[in-house]
């Protein structure tokens, strides 16, 4: 079996893509409470829901990600 190496540059990156779906998770909550005349202590208090949002988020990057993957895997191997 082959080991699995993965470079600092790599956790770098996962860590700035899953902090990019952060602020757009927080920003949405913001601009939710902005729009909706929301309570600012909403926006402490719905972090469960802004983590649940991060990870979908992020769930959807990756997904497009190993989509273009594939698709690229596919191409070059012609």
């Amino acid at each position: 079996m082959e080991n699995i190496v993965i470079t600092p540059k790599q956790i770098k990156g996962e860590v700035v893509r899953i902090l990019c779906c952060f602020v757009i998770a927080f920003g949405l909550n913001v601009y939710a409470i902005i729009a909706y005349d929301g309570k600012w202590s909403e926006l402490f208090w719905s972090l469960g829901f802004v983590a649940a949002t991060t990870a979908l988020l992020y769930a959807v990057l990756t997904a497009v990600r190993l989509i273009v993957w594939i698709i690229k895997k596919l191409i070059t191997k012609k």
